[in-house]
């Protein structure tokens, strides 16, 4: 059994930085280093005030020390980094693209009164969960060891939780808008068009080439333009032709997946 720092060293690069802030974050709140209000995205401000760091801040705080920042926290642990470590195996720009992308259309969604709500981490975390889901929907979930369902009803099952225990749904809703958007742009419109407009930018490949995020960008793309064999074939999230480099084929990266059981708890 490997060690904490083993087990966080193991972690792929995007995730574990990501997670990293979120809990650096939360801690400095309670240390009383960092008030929520300092961080918070208030569009008036960025505006009036170019209190720019707000765009950025607000997806990096999960709440205050409790179950519910904890059970966000294993999310990002679990979901994130199956799916960097799986479909986005070898593409990390496409996944530092795809996180991009999401807090993008999370920001453009907070501009609408409606959809507005200070803090995006959950958000972005429920974005993760929901490309998981997709990528993965025939896996097995044990809900807190209660019920069993497959992994492509778990965005619904843990919005109805949050619902149901008082939390705010907004913030679960918009994840769930902003990775079905990425989903159709990357999966669906590409299958059925065999186009995809949303292509990993040069920009991001050129970002995680000059600081040597995760592993190197292979030469060799893949043949035929979309990289998915369907909704659910293990090959969708983050297909279309867009890829940075060589993947396995799409039935081989779900194989692992496929009839395994998780608890979202331990």
């Amino acid at each position: 059994m490997s060690s904490p720092g083993e087990y966080y060293n193991s972690l792929p690069p995007i995730t574990k930085a990501y997670g990293t802030l979120c809990l650096f974050t939360t801690v400095a709140n309670q240390l009383g280093l960092v008030a929520p209000v300092h961080i918070a995205l208030f569009p008036q401000l960025v505006l009036k005030q170019f209190q720019i760091w707000r765009l950025i801040s607000n997806f990096f705080f999960l709440g205050g020390f409790s179950i519910n920042f904890g059970i966000r926290l294993l999310m990002i642990a679990r979901y994130g980094v199956q799916l960097e470590k799986g479909p986005f195996e070898r593409r990390t720009a496409d996944f530092l693209w795809m996180m991009i992308f999401g807090s993008f259309t999370l920001l453009v969604l907070s501009v609408i009164p409606f959809f507005w709500t200070p803090f995006l981490g959950v958000s972005l975390v429920f974005m993760l969960l929901y490309l998981w889901s997709r990528e993965f929907p025939n896996a097995n979930i044990s809900l807190y060891g209660l019920v069993t369902l497959k992994a492509f009803y778990l965005p619904w099952a843990m919005l109805a939780l949050d619902v149901i225990f008082g939390s705010p749904i907004m913030p679960d809703l918009l994840g769930i808008i902003a990775g079905h958007l990425y989903y159709f742009l990357t999966v669906l419109h590409p299958l059925a068009t065999g186009k995809n407009y949303l292509k990993t930018p040069k920009w991001v490949n050129k970002i995680v080439a000059r600081w040597r995020i995760g592993a190197p960008v292979a030469s060799v793309r893949q043949a035929g333009g979309v990289g998915a064999a369907g909704p659910g074939a293990g090959g969708g999230v983050g297909g279309g032709g867009a890829y940075s480099s060589a993947r396995a084929p799409p039935e081989s990266s779900n194989t692992a997946f496929r009839g395994r059981s998780y608890r979202l708890t331990d």
